[in-house]
């Protein structure tokens, strides 16, 4: 199962080791539209698609977006050994789920979700 999104645009300054970061962490599969402008396939029918946007000048970082997992402490393990680190473990959403947020090594918070059914 892919790792599908809700809605993002995710914006930064170093395109390339941002793309390649998220490409590893959740094995999207990535294509260049232009030179600053990434288009993500995330492998799942669920959710919608994205994209990664170098803008050229500030705001460099900027994202709100939920990705969701199956294992959320797993994912969070394997975004701090790419270079990202944990903002907020994992926390429950009484009757829905549980949220991480993590931020990658260019400085975007990217929000985990995994719905109730399992443990996180």
């Amino acid at each position: 199962m892919g790792a599908p999104v809700v809605h993002f645009e995710i914006g930064c300054q170093k395109h390339e080791s941002t793309v390649a970061f998220y490409r590893e962490l959740f094995g999207w599969a990535m294509e260049g539209f232009g030179p600053s402008t990434t288009m993500v396939n995330t492998g799942s029918a669920v959710g919608i698609q994205g994209h990664f946007n170098s803008l050229g000048h500030p705001p460099h970082q900027y994202v709100t977006v939920y990705v969701q997992v199956e294992d959320l402490e797993a994912s969070l393990a394997k975004a701090g050994a790419l270079g990202g680190k944990t903002i907020v473990p994992p926390q429950e959403v009484p009757g829905m789920g549980h949220f991480a947020w993590f931020q990658d090594p260019e400085g975007n918070c990217v929000g985990l979700w995994k719905p109730m059914g399992g443990a996180c």
